[in-house]
């Protein structure tokens, strides 16, 4: 994978967090008032994390960060809108992160409403349902599979983002930023970084 070396090590220090979690081995540091009180005046996040506002899904605990590390953007299914875009700009423009974190998990709720209802359009939750209907599309309806059905929508949205945001397309271009397709397991804890085919990589290929 062809990731610059100032992703790529945060990257690997998310991924290696996310183990320690796993294992049980929680050793966050920067989780006190001091920390807060360090930075009351300014930020210097090492990643975004566009994650899904589903309550099992905590990005600074799975990825053992504490405060001031990550600037999390949180929306249902990691839906895309014009205010979740410019939070995202806002991230790497202003505050010049180097990574961009795609968060999907499994048993995602708004996946299993797309699938319920596809194509239809509905009154309840239709610009969730338009955002995440063009992943189904991908694949002409033919994912049967929530969690496959999530990880597909991951891909999608960091097509939506290329495509739609001239200034995380300028970072991405000029290597100034990595965006990372992840999938989380809700059975294991375990956060899977996706290629374009789906398939997980290992942080030793990375």
């Amino acid at each position: 994978m062809n990731i610059p070396n100032c992703s790529k090590k945060i990257l690997i220090k998310l991924l290696k967090g996310n183990e320690q979690f796993i294992n049980g081995k929680y050793e966050a540091k920067n989780i006190t008032i001091e920390t807060l009180k360090a930075l009351a005046h300014h930020q210097e996040p090492h990643a975004c994390v566009l994650s899904c506002s589903d309550s099992r899904v905590v990005p600074e605990l799975i990825f053992e960060a504490g405060i001031g590390e990550l600037f999390v953007v949180r929306v249902a299914g990691i839906t895309m809108g014009a205010n979740i875009m410019e939070s995202i700009e806002y991230a790497v423009k202003k505050l010049n992160v180097p990574l961009l974190i795609l968060l999907g998990h499994d048993n995602c709720g708004v996946m299993e409403y797309a699938q319920e209802h596809y194509p239809e359009i509905k009154e309840t939750f239709e610009t969730i349902l338009k955002c995440v209907y063009p992943a189904i599309d991908c694949d002409n309806g033919a994912l049967t599979n929530e969690n496959q059905l999530a990880k597909q929508h991951t891909l999608w949205v960091e097509e939506y983002i290329l495509k739609h945001s001239k200034i995380i397309k300028k970072a991405v271009e000029n290597k100034e930023l990595y965006i990372a397709k992840c999938h989380l397991s809700h059975e294991t804890g375990q956060v899977h970084l996706l290629d374009s085919n789906l398939d997980y990589v290992e942080i030793k290929d990375i």
